[in-house]
């Protein structure tokens, strides 16, 4: 097969090139072209502008886009330049291409919901952005629908499979991981890890708080499938099977370094006294970074696992954790 992968050398291209490569030709397309293993050649974003200017593609992963920046300091405009505009190009595209068969879009959860009511996040939630990034992922998974299967656009969940495309042999899948992580990217994960690197005691340890991750190896194995299997078309939820909360994750991080957690179990009272003080004298710990801190963000897997035949992720949540946390030292 031949795959066409957009943003191929970020962390997640460069994985999934090392995932795919063994059975199938990789072509990049980026905004910089230098060689890489496992690639067949990297194009720049104006060959798609030129008349078979690509080899001819069985499939695309569009990686490329901007992440998701914790310290809001991205404009609006760059956000939809990179998320928005390139993946309407990139399309349209493979809307066009005689042979290109299947198109999987990274998007994110934060395009559903920038926080989740109830236990879990599944598909079936109203889309409810907060931000410039998911604001534009989620008008960038629009634009995909409405070329796509545009009566989907109606429904509340913008739900679609193969019933609803106005085209035969095509297929599309719109993935929403959480935070991913794998060695050599941190991700969320570096504030924490620095914290009980320094031996700084974890304050918030009342908070049962729960949150999902995605390994990068579950994903890999995720993406294959999409490729190779017969998966119906749609959205996708994408995270390992298990949710920690921020004290499990604590000791996570200790047992992967060799060090022993502290975390001390403040009254969740006065640790929410503190942060509506710091918030007053702007302070790091003011209410909206509590909450981020304590809320829950548990994302449901069940819909990829069931399109994908499989009971499992190969990779349990706090083994992919260990071997991330473990390349911070390397």
């Amino acid at each position: 097969m031949n795959i066409l992968i957009t943003g191929v050398h970020g962390f997640v291209g460069s994985n999934l090139v090392k995932y795919l490569a063994k059975e199938n030709t990789i072509y990049g397309l980026d905004i910089v072209q230098p060689q890489k293993d496992g690639v067949m050649c990297t194009f720049s974003w104006d060959a798609l502008d030129v008349e078979n200017g690509l080899p001819e593609i069985d499939a695309i992963i569009h990686l490329a886009g901007m992440a998701h920046d914790t310290r809001n300091k991205s404009a609006a405009d760059v956000y939809f330049k990179v998320n928005t505009g390139l993946t309407q190009k990139i399309f349209d595209w493979y809307m066009a291409s005689p042979t290109a068969k299947k198109f999987v879009f990274f998007s994110t959860v934060k395009s559903a919901a920038d926080r989740v009511k109830g236990e879990f996040l599944t598909e079936e939630c109203v889309p409810t952005p907060v931000g410039p990034y998911g604001e534009r992922k989620i008008k960038a998974e629009d634009y995909i629908i409405k070329k796509f299967a545009p009566k989907a656009l109606k429904r509340p969940f913008h739900n679609f499979d193969d019933s609803d495309s106005i085209v035969s042999d095509k297929q599309v899948y719109i993935i929403r991981p959480c935070m991913i992580h794998g060695p050599g990217n941190k991700g969320n994960l570096n504030m924490l890890y620095g914290v009980v690197k320094k031996g700084i005691p974890w304050p918030l340890g009342a908070f049962e708080n729960r949150r999902s991750f995605t390994s990068i190896g579950n994903l890999c194995v995720v993406i294959e499938g999409l490729l190779t299997k017969s998966v119906p078309s749609g959205i996708y939820h994408m995270g390992d099977d298990e949710a920690l909360s921020t004290n499990e994750l604590i000791e996570v991080i200790c047992e992967a370094i060799g060090k022993k957690a502290h975390i001390w179990r403040i009254p969740k009272g006065l640790m929410n006294g503190v942060a509506k003080v710091g918030g007053w004298l702007h302070l790091p710990l003011n209410p909206l970074r509590m909450q981020k801190l304590t809320e829950n963000y548990v994302v449901s897997n069940k819909k990829i696992k069931s399109a994908l035949g499989i009971d499992a992720m190969p990779i349990r949540a706090k083994d992919g954790l260990i071997d991330t946390i473990r390349s911070f030292g390397k």
